[in-house]
Order: structure tokens, then C-alpha cells, then sequence
């Protein structure tokens, strides 16, 4: 079965939200908000589909913005991580979830994979097996920064992006931001999974990050055209990766 998957990306946030169907007259999701509900909510109509659900994969205000009129058009509930219902004001979310869940609706079969780093109670949701809703843990060509509000730390953004990335090679990735990609193209060609494999040596540029003296160990482009950083402070020790703007160079 193919999946029909239409996107919005927000502007100037980029963020995306997604409906998710199991073919036209079918089952479907909604997965985030992202403040521009009115082409999902029109799209759905002209499928066909019932709206069964709104998924929300984190609690960061560029993903949870139109969730109610997602609501009010579809009258659907809300499924989400206590953290991020704990969190979101107003959220009350119907269904509290996490991983070892499964989620049914039609044709589609929905597993969350608790995936933490870039904030606390962040939400994957593999449908099907094989498309994956990466939230903001993984994009094309760069990961999540892990000093976002509510973040568990480079560890975690670590892990779980390399988890993703050794998804089955032709899962696609549907991110928080922007474009799709492969588990198998960001296993080969992600700059800051290169590093972790052992492929690409780390760098050794003396920057400073918020007045602290660090280690530049990769410059890479991000997601919106600019730079993502990871960095290793010098009074620490301690990794981490943030946008490129907090870097001072030279």
C-alpha cells in the first residue's frame, strides 16, 4: 500500500505539518501544526479521508501552532507524550503515548519511538514501517541542535540520531523542517553521522560559543540555508551542537 503524504511548510519557521492517508476515501493523521492548517484541512476534504487523529511530536511552539483548528475541523484527538501535554497550555491531549505503543487506524499502523535530545518527550512516528515522522531529531543533511528549551542533551540528540539513520536504508524521513530525505542517504552522506561512524575526522578550529572557549568539530549547513554547529567547550569537555549564529570564529 502506497501512503498519500502532503506537507505544508510554515513560513519563516519552515516547519512542517503533514496529513497522512491511507489512500483517498481511506483513514488518515494529521501530524504537527505548524500555523497553516487551511491546505491540510482542504486537502483532506477533496481525498475524502476521516481524520482520525492529530499527532504532536514535541512541545516547541513551531509544531503545535493550528492545533486547534485541526480540531475544530475534524474533531479528531490529540496523541502525544505526557511531557509535551504536560507542557503545551491548552493541549489536553486525549491519548497520552509513547514507545512500545502501536496505533491503528485503517490501513495504517502508527509506532511512536520516544526520541529525546533536542527536548524532553519528542515523538518519532514510523507509519507502516516505512515512512518516518523525524520531528526535530533529524533532517536532510543535518541533525537537531540539543539547547532548545526543554532539551536532554547531546547524548541523547546523539543517539537518536543515529538511531534513525540506521533505519532500514529506503525509509524516508519526513522531518520537522523542510525537505524529505533516506535513512540510507543521511547513514552515508550526513555530515555529523560521518563524524560519529569514524568516517570524517573531527575539527580543531579554537571558536567561542556564548563566551566560552571551544572546539569547533564540524561546520555544516543546516536545514534553512544556514549553518549547524558542534562544538566541545573547553572548560567542560562537554559536546554540543547549536545554530551557527551562537558560533564566534577567527
Amino acid at each position: 500500500m502506497s501512503l498519500i503524504i502532503e506537507r505544508t511548510e510554515a513560513p519563516g519557521w519552515t516547519s512542517n505539518s503533514y496529513l497522512v492517508a491511507d489512500g483517498e476515501g481511506g483513514h488518515a493523521v494529521l501530524i504537527d501544526g505548524n500555523g497553516v492548517a487551511g491546505p491540510l484541512i482542504e486537502r483532506a476534504g477533496e481525498l475524502g479521508v476521516t481524520v482520525d487523529a492529530i499527532l504532536v511530536t514535541h512541545q516547541h511552539g513551531d509544531h503545535v501552532q493550528g492545533i486547534e483548528d485541526y480540531r475544530d475541523a475534524f474533531a479528531a484527538p490529540v496523541y502525544t507524550h505526557e511531557v509535551t501535554n504536560a507542557a503545551v497550555e491548552g493541549l489536553n491531549a486525549e491519548h497520552l503515548v509513547t514507545e512500545g505503543d502501536t496505533l491503528t487506524f485503517g490501513d495504517l499502523t502508527i509506532e511512536p519511538l520516544l526520541s529525546e535530545g533536542h527536548c524532553a518527550g519528542q515523538l518519532v512516528f514510523v507509519v507502516n514501517g516505512t515512512d518516518a515522522f523525524t520531528a526535530d531529531t533529524i533532517f536532510k543533511g543535518t541533525v537537531g541542535g540539543n539547547f532548545a528549551p526543554a532539551n536532554t542533551g547531546y547524548a541523547d540528540q546523539k543517539a537518536a540520531s543515529m538511531r534513525l539513520a540506521q533505519l532500514p536504508a529506503d525509509t524516508v524521513l519526513h522531518p520537522g523542517h523542510t525537505l524529505p530525505t533516506t535513512a540510507g542517504a543521511e547513514w552515508e552522506q550526513n555530515p555529523f553521522i560521518r563524524i560519529w561512524r569514524g568516517l570524517d575526522p573531527e575539527g580543531d578550529e579554537a571558536v567561542t560559543v556564548w563566551d566560552r572557549p571551544a572546539t569547533l568539530i564540524l561546520w555544516a549547513p543546516d536545514y534553512d540555508g544556514t549553518n549547524k554547529a558542534w562544538v566541545r567547550f573547553s572548560d567542560t569537555g562537554e559536546d554540543g551542537i547549536t545554530g551557527g549564529s551562537q558560533v564566534v570564529r577567527g
